[in-house]
C-alpha cells in the first residue's frame, strides 16, 4: 500500500515538473520576444495611448533610464531634463 502511495506521488510530482517546465520554456519565448523589441517601440505606444505631453513624455523617459543610459543624463543641464528633444539627440 504505501509503495502503491510513493509511486503515485511521484507521478504526480514528475506531471507538475513537466508542466513547470514548459511554462518556463513559453515564459523563455516571451521574454526573448520582447527583449528583441526596441524599448523606444514599447515607450512610443505607452505614450501615445496614454497621451502624454511631450514634458510627460521626457519625465517618463529620464525615470525609466537604467545604467548606461542614466549615466547619459548626467551631460544634460537639469533645466533641459524635461525637453524630449534635448534627451533624445543625447540618447
Amino acid at each position: 500500500m504505501i509503495d502503491e502511495v510513493k509511486s503515485e506521488v511521484k507521478g504526480k510530482i514528475e506531471e507538475v515538473e513537466h508542466k513547470v517546465q514548459g511554462k518556463i520554456g513559453d515564459i523563455e519565448r516571451r521574454l526573448s520576444e520582447l527583449e528583441d523589441r526596441p524599448f523606444s517601440f514599447s515607450f512610443d505606444v505607452v505614450s501615445s495611448t496614454k497621451g502624454w505631453t511631450d514634458c510627460v513624455k521626457a519625465s517618463q523617459l529620464v525615470a525609466s533610464l537604467r545604467e548606461s543610459a542614466a549615466e547619459v543624463l548626467q551631460g544634460i543641464p537639469a533645466d533641459k531634463l524635461t525637453d524630449l528633444t534635448t534627451i533624445e539627440k543625447a540618447l
